[in-house]
């Protein structure tokens, strides 16, 4: 397939305390495909969010800039684009569904405002057609009384629901990419998959591509056909996620799976991966996951190399590059 989002490089640095730039996306390489759900996981703090923030161009201005790398949306670098051409891309051809609606909603103004706004700034809309193309957005993301929860203000709603508005605003310009930033992280089990079925459903009606970033790894099996894992900024392995589940080759990507509760091994104990993420400000030379690793050796003091396992899985880690770790 076609990509239609080509990251290449991607290097994003935070300013210091001291002064100093600390790197918390390092050369990130990723590649969405027209019309897949791709996701992205890993631990709290790896750069999952600040990648997709980047992609948006919505990081801090002065403490957050992208120092090296493309990001090729169609074929056009959109890192290097001004405010102005990148709020002509933002909302109308790239959406986001932010972590938390709560603070993601403006607390003063109507649902129905908010979701009026961008169909008036981005599709030229009347007051009027504006308000019916709200409501039914609210309709098709499932919101009951569609026209009557326009003038709700979210704190009328339920976590659920904001999400729901979230999605419907995310929709209201048809954009041909959605990022998906933890869409479930702050609803209950049921509500989350009410809200999985929901984005795969819409994905697939208006045939976008969705990079859907969690750390749930149930949640990629469920969505997504293609996964990458991140760590400390960098992807350590990338495959199908049939294959990724069936034989994960990276030791991080090994321990993330072993810390998973499985069917039949009730009662048996999880194994957590040791040690806790590094500081930015003091991450090892070489493999970022070295100090974790159980399988560390001399050559993960230096960095690894990126190995094409098979067509389409590749892992970067020096024990793949001799033969694979010992699973």
């Amino acid at each position: 397939m076609k990509p239609i989002l080509d990251i290449r490089e991607l290097t994003v640095r935070f300013r210091a305390e001291d002064g100093g730039w600390l790197t918390a996306v390092d050369r990130l390489n990723l590649c969405i495909e027209e019309g897949e759900t791709f996701g992205l996981v890993g631990e709290s703090g790896c750069g999952k969010s600040v990648t997709a923030l980047s992609i948006l161009k919505l990081l801090p201005k002065g403490s957050a800039d992208i120092s090296g790398g493309k990001i090729l949306y169609g074929g056009m670098d959109i890192a290097g684009l001004s405010e102005s051409d990148m709020r002509r891309i933002r909302g109308k051809e790239i959406a986001m569904i932010f972590q938390e609606p709560m603070t993601s909603l403006n607390p003063v103004l109507s649902v129905g405002f908010q979701l009026m706004e961008a169909l008036k700034r981005h599709r030229g809309m009347s007051g009027a057609a504006a308000r019916t193309e709200a409501a039914e957005l609210l309709r098709l993301v499932g919101i009951p009384e569609p026209q009557a929860r326009l003038s709700d203000y979210p704190h009328q709603m339920s976590g659920g629901m904001r999400q729901r508005v979230m999605i419907a605003m995310a929709l209201s310009c048809r954009p041909r990419i959605m990022i998906a930033d933890e869409p479930t992280t702050a609803l209950d089990v049921t509500i989350q998959a009410q809200i999985l079925e929901l984005i795969r459903r819409l994905q697939e009606r208006f045939r976008m591509s969705v990079l859907l970033i969690t750390h749930d790894l149930g949640v990629v099996a469920e969505t997504c056909r293609r996964a990458a894992v991140m760590y400390m900024g960098r992807i350590v392995e990338t495959a199908d996620v049939s294959e990724l589940f069936a034989s994960p080759m990276h030791p991080y990507t090994i321990g993330l799976f072993r810390a998973l509760p499985h069917k039949g091994k009730r009662g048996k104990a999880l194994e957590p991966i040791p040690g806790t993420v590094p500081d930015l400000a003091h991450v090892p030379p070489g493999c970022a996951f070295q100090e974790r690793c159980p399988q560390a050796q001399d050559p993960c003091k230096e960095a690894p190399p990126w190995v094409d396992i098979r067509p389409g899985h590749g892992v970067r880690c020096w024990l793949a590059a001799k033969g694979g770790p010992e699973g």
